[in-house]
């Protein structure tokens, strides 16, 4: 199992990142099997599998819930898990109260946090200062859906300036990588060569030290896929073909 000191040094080794999010037992394992690198209990469960028009309502409890399924089912990927909406914004204290719980509850080895604001540059150095490893993430940051939308981030100067600043703070703070999400290549490109801890990209070009993806977007499984989002399958029509075949068999029996 890769710890957090060792995924650091994947970058220097010139190791790409692999990442995917994980949200039950069974996908966790099936992930893990598959030589994932780090598994992401990310808050798009509360898109992808409770069914929320977004990732605001999940709360701190649903997620443990999540994330201790999903521990065990990992004998070797680095988990992380995102810390929901209000879980941690309120105050460091309120954060580190959270993260704590993740980790005691879990198993699971590190924490996600969105922004890279002085308020949570300063959070991430707390939390990091008490032996709690953190991920940053910036650019689209899915828990400010009603300020951002999900429009890519960092297109004009004054933003790209921001972000590169963020993300110097967030590696200053202590953060061990950081999540670049929606945002010009060659940004990202920017960003991976002014840190020397490692980026993991969705949406943000070939040139991060990483890739993460939702794993039901990989797996062709949402409904509406993101424009960044690759499917290697199509397991929503699969799924669909195999219910429809074996309710066919079903109601042709003849007793």
């Amino acid at each position: 199992m890769p710890t957090v000191r060792q995924l650091l040094q994947f970058k220097p080794n010139g190791k790409q990142i692999v990442a995917l999010t994980a949200w039950d037992f069974a996908l966790a394992q099936i992930l893990d099997e598959a030589g994932v690198d780090l598994i992401l209990v990310g808050d798009s469960l509360a898109m992808v599998t409770l069914g929320y028009e977004n990732t605001l309502p999940l709360t701190l409890d649903e997620i443990i819930h999540h994330a201790k399924a999903v521990k065990r089912g990992v004998k070797n990927a680095l988990i992380v898990v995102d810390l929901p909406f209000l879980s941690y914004q309120i105050s460091p204290e309120v954060a580190i109260t959270s993260a704590g719980r993740i980790l005691k509850e879990t198993g699971a080895q590190a924490v996600k946090l969105e922004g890279g604001h002085p308020a949570m540059v300063a959070t991430i150095a707390r939390l990091v200062e008490i032996g709690i490893p953190v991920m940053g993430h910036i650019g689209l940051t899915p828990q400010s859906v009603h300020q951002l939308g999900y429009r890519q981030q960092g297109r004009d100067e004054t933003d790209r300036e921001r972000l590169i600043a963020s993300a110097v703070a967030l590696e200053a703070a202590g953060a061990f990588s950081i999540v670049l999400e929606h945002i010009p290549a060659d940004l990202a490109q920017v960003i991976s060569q002014k840190l020397s801890i490692p980026t993991i990209g969705i949406g943000a070009g070939i040139d991060c030290d990483g890739q993460i993806l939702v794993t039901a977007d990989l797996l062709g499984l949402t409904s509406r896929q993101p424009p960044f989002a690759k499917a290697y399958v199509n397991l929503r029509e699969i799924v669909t073909q195999a219910v429809q075949d074996y309710s066919a068999e079903i109601k042709s029996i003849d007793r």
